[in-house]
């Protein structure tokens, strides 16, 4: 007999039903995230091995797609839209009609393809606070599954260049303001799921500072509704948060 049936029932209050019980008839939350970067850098792929478990066996060209993923955060149905946005310069004029209501960007990057690396800083996070200002980033460094690939490195090395290392992405992350940098794999799901946790959880923050008079950060005091969260998302959180910027 475990001591859950050796407790006397008279003494004990009535159970408290689980909390997503509590708030099954809760209103769906949306949380709309953009990802943003050069073309080729994988964006899609993460969508793809995030919503679906696949992974595309080669490159799809991408204009504007939309998907949608639905989870459950600390009780309450969250539904995760996920814009996956072109990176060609033809789609320039599109995709400020694209960020409007966004709630957070993940600019991504490939850690194996340092050009888009320097888009980062030069063209997406400029065109992003210019367009969205005050919208949470997260820095997403992709493709991290061919850091060590043989063939990847001599490729880098014949253009005298090497893969994008993790302090030149935190100094990145420290310089365009991102609330937070992780490095990913859509093939390996290696802190795939993180990621979007971290955006769904950067973009509850981003609405919860809203409504107090002093700005806080994600690294600073954390608003009451937000520590609510159960400790399992927040410590997926902490498991994105890859420095510390202060």
């Amino acid at each position: 007999m475990d001591e859950a049936e050796a407790v006397n029932e008279d003494d004990c209050p009535p159970p408290v039903p689980p909390r997503a019980n509590l708030q099954q008839n809760s209103p769906e939350r949306r949380v709309k995230c953009v990802l943003v970067g050069d073309a080729a850098v994988g964006k899609t792929s993460l969508i793809i091995s995030y919503t679906t478990n696949g992974y595309p066996a080669e490159h799809i060209p991408t204009a504007f797609d939309n998907f949608t993923a639905r989870v459950v955060v600390d009780g309450r149905p969250v539904q995760l839209q996920l814009c996956d946005m072109a990176g060609q310069d033809e789609f320039e004029r599109l995709r400020p009609l694209c960020y409007r209501d966004t709630d957070v960007f993940l600019l991504c990057y490939s850690v194996v393809l340092p050009s888009s690396f320097r888009s980062v800083m030069d063209r997406w996070a400029p065109e992003v606070h210019r367009l969205c200002p005050g919208v949470p980033i997260i820095l997403v460094g992709t493709q991290c599954d061919l850091q060590e690939d043989v063939q990847v490195l001599i490729r880098l090395s014949d253009g005298q260049e090497k893969p994008v290392s993790r302090d030149e992405a935190r100094l990145c992350a420290r310089s365009i303001g991102a609330v937070t940098f992780a490095e990913c794999s859509a093939l390996t799901q290696k802190n795939l799921k993180e990621v979007f946790d971290g955006a769904i959880l950067a973009s509850m923050q981003h609405v919860e500072e809203a409504a107090w008079p002093t700005m806080h950060t994600l690294r600073e005091k954390t608003p009451d509704k937000i520590k609510q969260l159960s400790e399992t998302w927040w410590r997926k959180l902490s498991c994105v948060q890859s420095f510390n910027l202060q």
